[in-house]
């Protein structure tokens, strides 16, 4: 996709190429430092993208900065035809970025646990129970309570999908008496998951994709999400939903498994005393974050394999759609705790970033001393806007892929590397994982 339509000028040959030939080294289009000035550009503009997305979900629930809309504005206007040829300026906003999505994340946080409670560890049930049923996928927590209270006295039973699954951790959400459990995988299975789903189906937020016939009539969306042929609510009004469910063919009583969420960082923050001690006392090898937005091509077995390869006296924390990549595996427990530990959604990002915070102070060292592996999946603007922060906070050495993004041009991807050892994944998952552990013996 082009995300700039401007023509750029070539430092090279000193002519304006816009799908022009340098005279210089008889390429087309442009080259030297404007390839590398578009690419910041497009950076910014995708993490400003995955920052508005949180933005907006921290505004529904009453948070927001007057100094991250001020710097909207200001990065957008950075980003404008012949305003800013200058590396360094948009290296330092593409990082600036990153620390004013921190900010972000921080009111969204705080305002899912001001409107929904304190998050803790919960059991939920996947699968369906009789009767008629609506799911809600997308990441829009105001959402499923908004439509878990229209269906307050009534018979319809409301599940989660995808990203919603972490909304279980919050008990105003969880213990609601219509939320019957969890159905379905990540959003790129939507597609066989909602023609299998016989109820009304509510999209909140992104990764919705373009519905098949067979489920298009019984398909919602909400606000800015929305597809065509399918109905899109624009206010908090779910009873259309509610109708559609009732007079839809019912769920069956079908149990698939019971799993476990709510590993939030308060949470973990909790036992962060016995971290430090086991860390110490040599009981604890690792902690690897396996995350980030996830997709649908093949090749990402790479992540699944990584997980897979974790030694049994480390602990794995996931969030995002990523998550879905390795929670179907068996991991075991290790200290009486399950291994794999579901942090929550993208949205909960703020929570890893705080625990190993949290951690290097406990050990007097740095993010980056930590026996901590961050691996992240690539895929859309809010994983961007998480490594834009992950980098201004100068956290080093995140493998991300499987591809290189499409956008950074080799210079801005070298620039990356030297100072913050970004790399991409290997070809073997589990043998990295297990050279991540021996690294640190």
């Amino acid at each position: 996709m082009r995300m700039l339509e401007r023509p750029l000028h070539c430092d090279q040959c000193e002519q304006t190429a816009h799908g022009k030939v340098c005279e210089i080294n008889g390429k087309a289009g442009v080259c030297g430092k404007d390839a590398d000035i578009q690419s910041l550009q497009e950076i910014l503009l995708y993490g400003l993208k995955g920052m508005a997305a949180y933005a907006h979900h921290a505004r529904r629930l009453g948070k927001s900065d007057e100094a991250v809309s001020s710097f909207v504005e200001e990065a957008l206007f950075a980003t404008m035809t012949n305003v800013n040829f200058d590396f360094a300026t948009l290296f330092e906003m593409v990082l600036e970025c990153g620390r004013m999505n921190l900010r972000v994340m921080q009111m969204l946080e705080e305002g899912h646990i001001e409107a929904f409670g304190a998050p803790a560890v919960a059991q939920v049930r996947e699968g369906t129970r009789k009767g008629p049923g609506i799911l809600v996928t997308g990441h829009d927590l105001p959402d499923l309570m908004a439509i878990l209270r229209k269906c307050e006295g009534t018979d319809v039973m409301v599940y989660t999908h995808g990203e919603m699954l972490p909304g279980h951790m919050y008990p105003k959400l969880h213990n609601h008496p219509n939320l019957a459990g969890h159905f379905g995988g990540a959003w790129q299975k939507q597609k066989a998951e909602f023609e299998q789903f016989p109820g009304a189906i509510v999209a909140t937020t992104n990764c919705v994709l373009i519905p098949k016939d067979s489920y298009r009539d019984r398909l919602f969306t909400t606000r800015a999400t929305a597809v065509p042929g399918c109905v899109r609510i624009t206010d908090e009004d779910f009873t259309r939903v509610v109708e559609a469910a009732k007079r839809l063919p019912p769920c069956e009583d079908r149990f698939v498994k019971e799993s476990t969420v709510g590993f939030h960082q308060s949470v973990i923050l909790a036992n962060a005393g016995a971290i430090v001690g086991a860390v110490k006392g040599g009981q604890i090898s690792r902690f690897f974050l396996i995350g980030g937005c996830d997709g649908a091509e093949p090749g990402r077995n790479y992540y699944s394999d990584y997980a897979q390869g974790t030694p049994a006296d480390s602990f794995i924390l996931t969030l995002g759609c990523g998550k879905y990549r390795i929670r179907d595996f068996e991991y075991g427990t290790h200290l009486g705790l399950p291994r794999l530990m579901d942090m929550g959604q993208c949205n909960d990002a703020y929570g890893a970033i705080k625990v190993a915070s949290a951690l290097a102070g406990a050990f007097n060292c740095t993010v980056n001393d930590l026996p901590l592996t961050i691996v992240l999946s690539w895929f859309e603007q809010k994983a961007v806007a998480v490594l834009l922060t992950l980098l201004a906070l100068g956290v080093k050495n995140i493998a991300i892929g499987p591809n290189p993004p499409a956008f950074v041009s080799p210079n801005v991807f070298a620039a990356l590397q030297e100072k913050y050892g970004l790399k991409l994944i290997g070809k073997d998952g589990r043998a990295d994982a297990l050279a991540a552990c021996a690294a640190t013996a």
